[in-house]
């Protein structure tokens, strides 16, 4: 193991540089105030860790501690929370402040909030953004759910549904289609999975590139974007307009009115609605344990999963 850095009162994992490699160390989390909620970390998702640590955005600040889809159990609450108690399972996602005073905070939808690492011991934060896990729901498959999950989980509605992409966010997709009795379709990139037709779909939750899957909407549909594209092409009439090829040139279209949208994880009120339903519906995503120290090894697969799949 690599020898540790820093100095303080949490023992974390660390990005120095945009290598990407972790190694421990140390920094200070701050004390327990009186709203706050702090939580010993047992679990923790890979997701998305191999962008941030390498710099991927040019947002990345070294030294960088990942990690956003947290679970653990509560050690200590502030004096005037109500909410969480000492021992209570909970759970922390990507956002843990917001201004608390916009439009947005007043409507639970903090993660629009224009103020608005899991890979440590322990965490501190604001009761507002820790997020009460049912008994008898396993932390491990709780810590997903606070990034995958709810982010396919706010955009979705009650319609037949297609899911472009069978991977982290895709099978968390298809899981609560069925829950909401949906028909739910497949659309794979990988010769693995098998590709199935369909027709006339409501909606797409998709996490690859959508120009072929664009035309299968109904009229009025939705499309919406829940992963980070490098690029987006596509014509502002294609939403109104679909060409065919039985019409002469001057009358080649239908009028379609679709709808591209996108979707950025949801507000403190939807993840708690999520994190309920996936608790009385017996939903779990596909997980794999890993320890701490094996974290290289697991993002290095993870960035020649994304570049396969791009080739």
């Amino acid at each position: 193991m690599a020898s540790e850095s820093g100095d303080g009162n949490c023992n974390a994992w660390a990005a120095r540089y945009p290598s990407g490699v972790l190694s421990p160390y140390k920094f200070n989390r701050r004390s327990v105030q009186s709203s706050d909620v702090s939580l010993k970390i047992t679990h923790c998702g890979v997701c998305y860790a191999v962008i941030w640590t390498r710099n991927k955005h040019n947002n990345s600040k070294y030294p960088l501690f990942p990690g956003h889809e947290i679970a653990g159990v509560v050690t200590e609450v502030g004096s005037d929370v109500k909410g969480f108690k000492v021992g209570d399972h909970v759970g922390v996602r990507t956002y843990v402040n917001s201004c608390q005073d916009c439009e947005n905070c007043n409507n639970s939808l903090e993660n629009h909030c224009p103020q608005s690492g899991g890979y440590s011991t322990h965490i501190v934060v604001h009761e507002r953004y820790c997020f009460k896990i049912p008994d008898g729901y396993p932390l491990a498959k709780a810590a997903p759910l606070l990034c995958a999950g709810i982010t396919v989980y706010t955009p979705m509605v009650q319609h037949n549904m297609g899911v472009i992409g069978l991977g982290g966010l895709g099978h968390m997709a298809v899981k609560f289609g069925k829950a909401f009795c949906l028909k739910v379709t497949v659309f794979s990139t990988s010769e693995s999975k098998e590709m199935k037709p369909s027709t006339s779909l409501e909606q797409i939750i998709f996490d690859h590139p959508f120009d072929p899957y664009l035309s299968l909407l109904k009229v009025g549909g939705v499309m919406a974007l829940v992963s980070f594209p490098s690029e987006i092409k596509i014509h502002p009439a294609s939403l109104n307009l679909e060409k065919h090829k039985s019409f002469r040139f001057n009358l080649n279209c239908f009028l379609r009115a679709w709808t591209l949208s996108g979707s950025i994880v949801g507000g403190t009120k939807d993840i708690q609605e999520m994190v309920n339903f996936c608790a009385a519906n017996k939903i779990y995503p596909e997980i794999e344990i890993i320890k701490m120290d094996y974290i290289n090894e697991a993002l290095m697969r993870l960035l020649i999963e994304m570049l396969n799949t791009t080739l």
